[in-house]
């Protein structure tokens, strides 16, 4: 049985989209932005999801229980630039039921 969320996404420009993201297609946070094109072609994900490029980073602006930081997204967010304490990589969250009511915004293009 698949399972939608509603999430809201802040975009670059300062306008919040409320998105409905599926769980059951192994999505994550920024294969979402990306599919409602809420960033600019070729701003975000530049890396393809591998933790590798911080181009998808986002600003958690919920309280929305999030797996821990892997090492690798550790890693790139301590060479990131505009880091702040609740900074994580799209790429990095799965779009699970348990993320419904999720809200992020984007951080600036780098």
């Amino acid at each position: 049985m698949s399972v939608d969320i509603n999430i809201k996404i802040t975009d670059r420009n300062g306008v919040t989209h409320e998105v409905v993201a599926p769980t059951d297609m192994a999505m994550n946070l920024m294969e979402v932005v990306r599919s409602y094109e809420l960033a600019e072609e070729g701003t975000i994900g530049v890396c393809g999801g591998m933790a590798m490029c911080a181009s998808c980073q986002c600003y958690v602006t919920s309280n929305t229980a999030l797996p821990e930081i892997s090492d690798d997204e550790d890693a790139m967010l301590a060479e990131a630039f505009n880091v702040q304490d609740n900074s994580r990589l799209g790429c990095q969250i799965q779009m699970t039921p348990e993320m419904d009511g999720l809200e992020v915004a984007l951080a600036p293009e780098m």
